[in-house]
């Protein structure tokens, strides 16, 4: 058994319809509402919650290996459960600031996670990916509403990732031998600006998409006002404002897992375009 969890998200969605398209069975998909979850014909459908440790028991048994998004709960909490249940493997998508900006907050959040899941005793592959595509979706609303889509450090090109290569690792890891005890730096085939992610959108709708560069403080001002000054001025950091070589490698890091290329920017917005629609 194989349990995913965050399976109605941009990777976990991806990763069980690529298990399930190989055949790999039997699996089961983490949802907090079960009545909204869309799974492959086959797809065990267990609703359950990991910031809720009631839940944990129920939807650990039996399962072997698990894909584990952190922060759904008390990781550490998390962990201990899955050790207790019997799982074996855990694959950990963690984040590439691990390693290139080791002093921001959610950096030292995700080491955090990692260092558990190393001194848990079960096996582990851990999964660092860049920027992901998906995050372009926050313009969403805007381009929807014909408005101009507002980004700071405009020229800054990042190797964005498309969530389906990091599911492609990920079942690779669960699936194939060779993968326990590494841990992967993924990241897309090519550095794309947030101009140029705009560009793409566009035209994937067909029309012009205006773009207009604001400025940092412009930017953490509407971010903090969300998610906080702290975690806005990280997130500001890694798009763009403390970036360094580490963080502009391009590394083959999909190509080479899974033997196929990873997905370009484009590939991203041309199957999502109805967000924009």
């Amino acid at each position: 058994m194989i349990l995913v969890t965050g399976a109605t998200g941009n990777i976990g969605s991806a990763l069980l319809k690529e298990l399930h398209a190989r055949g790999v069975g039997p699996l089961r998909g983490l949802t907090r509402d079960a009545a909204r979850a869309v799974f492959p014909e086959g797809v065990e459908t267990v609703e359950g919650d990991f910031a809720e440790p009631a839940s944990l028991k129920r939807v650990l048994e039996g399962v072997h290996s698990l894909f584990l998004v952190s922060r759904l709960g008390s990781d550490a909490v998390i962990l201990e459960a899955a050790r207790r249940a019997g799982v074996e493997h855990v694959v950990l998508v963690s984040s590439i600031t691990v390693q290139t900006h080791p002093h921001l907050g959610p950096a030292g959040e995700n080491l955090a996670v990692e260092q558990l899941l190393k001194a848990s005793g079960m096996a582990w592959t851990i999964l660092r990916p860049t920027q992901f595509a998906s995050n372009t979706l926050m313009w969403a609303a805007s381009i929807r509403d014909h408005e101009t889509v507002h980004a700071p450090y405009a020229e800054t090109a990042l190797p964005t990732i498309h969530p389906a290569d990091i599911a492609s690792v990920a079942r690779v890891a669960l699936t194939e031998p060779g993968h326990h005890g590494r841990t992967y730096a993924v990241t897309g085939p090519e550095r794309v600006t947030a101009r140029q992610q705009v560009e793409a959108i566009a035209a994937a709708l067909g029309r012009e998409v205006p773009f207009a560069e604001i400025s940092r403080g412009q930017a953490r001002a509407q971010m903090a006002a969300v998610f906080g000054p702290e975690a806005a001025d990280a997130v500001l950091d890694v798009t763009g404002g403390d970036v360094n070589d580490e963080l502009l490698m391009v590394r083959d890091t999909v190509s080479q897992v899974t033997g196929t290329p990873a997905r370009l920017f484009q590939q991203w917005a041309s199957e999502n375009a109805h967000a924009f629609r």
